[in-house]
């Protein structure tokens, strides 16, 4: 009876990942290390019950998380300068709701730290801590997030050398430059880097653009969007674990 791949042939190209090459790993966080949209849309939801306390009026105009994912959605639009950094995206369009309300909007400072803190709160996936273990144990690790999680309010910064963010940074993924400033970080060449992460656009073929190798994290089997394929395609970061430590693959 035959096997069925666990990806589908035409989804999955053939790994050719070179082990051997590898003496730093960079690490995408959002949807890498833990489930994203549950995260905001609890700190969404903590956001409006602070503004039901403090700004009546605009928890009046912003009655549901959608709402204010709305607004922030908006604010992407009329504030392209930010496009870097989601903290400030999130905290002017906080801004504008005070506004659009008639709330005070000096309250946008105190509002925003609330929703930063909760978001700071994730729920790793299962296998993270492993993952990050297996990883740390190995090379040095540096986190390359578009994203505002803190790696040491979250509680993994022991795991990295360093997190380099594009809000931090100045340009986001799929810039090369913030893979660059990854590798120079570490002291390495790109081409001596692995970079792991769930997009395929801003993290694998953006890494791979880079000149780095990358591993592209698909847990719900998507097909690839590119022409230029990853070097590998996991489905689970244990999947990635065997990988790099299966004799097997090239090195």
């Amino acid at each position: 009876m035959p096997v069925t791949p666990a990806f589908p042939a035409s989804t999955v190209p053939a790994c050719s990942l070179d082990i051997s090459r590898i003496r730093a790993v960079t690490l995408d966080l959002d949807d890498t290390l833990w489930p994203i949209w549950p995260t905001i849309t609890r700190a969404e939801a903590v956001l409006l019950q602070w503004l039901t306390v403090h700004a009546p009026a605009t928890a009046a105009l912003y009655s549901d998380t959608a709402a204010l994912r709305a607004i922030r959605n908006q604010m992407g639009s009329l504030r392209p300068d930010l496009r870097h950094d989601l903290g400030a995206l999130r905290r002017e369009s906080i801004r504008l709701a005070l506004t659009q309300a008639g709330d005070e909007a000096a309250l946008a400072e105190p509002a925003f730290e609330v929703f930063f803190a909760e978001r700071q709160r994730v729920e790793l996936f299962d296998d993270a801590h492993t993952t990050l273990a297996f990883l740390a144990g190995r090379y040095p690790v540096v986190a390359v997030s578009n994203g505002n999680a803190d790696v040491h309010r979250v509680g993994i910064g022991h795991y990295f050398q360093a997190s380099i963010s594009a809000h931090e940074f100045g340009v986001p993924k799929p810039d090369p430059r913030i893979f660059h400033a990854a590798a120079s970080t570490l002291g390495v060449e790109p081409h001596e880097v692995l970079h792991v992460g769930d997009d395929a656009t801003l993290d694998a073929l953006a890494a791979i653009t880079a000149g780095m190798q990358a591993v592209w994290l698909n847990p719900v089997r998507k097909d690839w969007p590119h022409d230029t394929p990853p070097h590998a395609t996991v489905a689970s970061l244990t999947e990635l674990c065997r990988l790099l430590d299966d004799p097997a693959t090239p090195r």
